[in-house]
């Protein structure tokens, strides 16, 4: 028996994780790209003659992404189920790259070029909600596979790679936006250059990922467990041995076996509190704020008297990259939950700083390092951790269904958090001016960055070293206990 068919292949593994991160990276890629074209895309809608586009129009365009998030993680379930982990990934890495090309040239045969109207609004936001689908595919079904194909003592740290690929497909937008607009600069017309052809280049150049991952993601096997709930044990027992060897994987099948007694189970079926627990994790990681920061990074340090506001964006997804990796080479040695809850009250030590500083004369680095201690804590913490316990904490027979709605729900909240969060940040308050609304607004996140920490610490179970079935036992046992 050679070693690879005694121990798996952890090239194999991670080749298949590599090509799955994609997913994650165009994830943040697409949320992100909004944050360097948003100016440019309100300058090119105002010049409109058919419409007034308003501050809330604007607000709107710039969320209508996530409209399609959830539609996508509501229909990921479904998909998941019916075609497999696989494929359903491949049909989000094709909505990607539609959307790119369609947010770069929404006029594309209907409508005159460089023309704003409301139809090109309408179809630009229409694009957008199309890239949203793939996003809500990726974000819900991406960890999944992950946690579906990784050994238990592997999973935490390889979920949180995609963590990891969210940020640096964050970081990679935000510098490949500084570089389209410094490709420019010195330009007299450079204003006109962003507001007409800059913001479309920054959302076509998501294309070439996008093309890239729907290509590979042909060549990764399908989730073991899937292939037993449709009957292909020995399909899965092949990918299980090729990743642990094909004495545990004789074990681990077995174990699959045993908690898939049927191949679908109500959403119900193991009781309220774990659907409960990992809807408000996703809840939890956006009612934080963190969206807000990110997708209006440019605004709010420039909001800080920061002068070159883009370059400030590239450090802070820098920070965060680094922070991120924290969270990988920790999350198996410290546990989800304590990162959880320190990542929490970090944040909301930053996000108070930042409320502070809006209230009493503070020096402007104080703020600017505030709102980078807030992103940095989340960043190895709900950032990672909600994606490895979403991926995990379900029984395998409600996985797909249970997952679809957590997610749904972290779509709906980032949604309204990023919405709303223009007209609350520029609320004004008698003599505070504007300033009552920066205060409000971070104030607010970091009492919301405290509950969370209390809501961790009393209902959250740690996952750490479980396998998955391990998690059905656990989860019907207390089922059992309730009734």
């Amino acid at each position: 028996m050679t070693d690879n068919q005694q121990h798996g292949s952890p090239w194999y593994l991670i080749s298949i994780v590599l090509v799955a991160v994609l997913g994650g990276l165009l994830f943040g890629y697409d949320t992100a790209v909004i944050s360097g074209a948003e100016k440019g895309l309100q300058a090119f809608f105002r010049t409109a003659s058919d419409f007034t586009y308003t501050d809330g129009l604007h607000g709107f365009t710039t969320s209508s992404a996530l409209i399609g998030c959830v539609i996508g993680a509501l229909l990921s379930g479904l998909l998941t189920s019916r075609i497999g982990r696989r494929k359903s990934l491949f049909i989000a890495g094709v909505l990607f790259f539609l959307s790119a090309l369609g947010s770069f040239r929404p006029e594309f045969l209907f409508f005159p070029f460089g023309v704003a109207s409301r139809s090109v609004l309408i179809a630009f936001n229409c694009y957008r909600v199309l890239g949203g689908i793939g996003v809500g595919l990726a974000s819900a079904i991406c960890p999944m596979y992950i946690a579906e194909v990784a050994p238990a003592n592997k999973r935490g740290k390889l979920v949180s790679w995609n963590q990891f690929a969210i940020i640096f497909g964050q970081l990679v937008v935000y510098f490949v936006n500084f570089l389209i607009i410094q490709s420019h600069k010195g330009d007299p017309q450079i204003v006109e250059w962003t507001n007409t052809i800059g913001w479309r280049r920054m959302f076509v150049s998501e294309a070439f990922p996008a093309g890239l991952f729907a290509l590979l993601i042909l060549l990764v096997p399908e989730s073991p467990r899937h292939l037993v709930m449709k009957g292909r044990d020995q399909d899965a027992f092949k990918i299980l041995s090729k990743i642990n060897g094909r004495e545990k994987a004789l074990v681990i099948l077995q174990d699959i076996r045993d908690t898939v007694v049927s191949k679908t189970e109500p959403l119900f079926a193991y009781g309220f509190l774990v659907i409960f627990i990992g809807c408000m994790l996703s809840v939890f990681q956006q009612v934080i704020g963190i969206n807000a920061v990110l997708y209006f990074a440019p605004r709010i340090f420039e909001s800080m008297g920061v002068s070159n506001n883009m370059l400030f964006t590239v450090i802070m997804g820098i920070i965060n990259i680094s922070f991120t990796l924290l969270a990988v080479f920790t999350v198996e040695k410290l546990g989800r939950k304590p990162l959880l809850i320190s990542g929490s009250i970090g944040m909301a030590v930053g996000a108070l700083g930042v409320a502070l500083s809006n209230i009493i004369t503070l020096p402007a680095w104080i703020p600017v390092i505030s709102i980078m201690v807030y992103s940095a804590c989340f960043m190895f913490s709900w950032g990672p951790i909600c994606w490895v316990y979403i991926s995990e904490i379900f029984p395998n027979t409600i996985r797909s269904q249970a997952t679809a709605w957590a997610v749904a729900f972290q779509w709906i909240f980032n949604f309204i958090v990023s919405s709303t969060f223009v007209p609350m940040y520029n609320m004004q308050l008698g003599a505070m001016g504007d300033r009552f609304g920066h205060f409000f607004a971070y104030a607010l996140y970091g009492v919301i960055c405290l509950i969370a920490a209390v809501f961790v610490w009393r209902l959250v179970p740690e996952t750490k070293g479980k396998t998955l079935e391990a998690m059905t036992a656990l989860w019907r046992s207390r089922n059992k206990k309730n009734k």
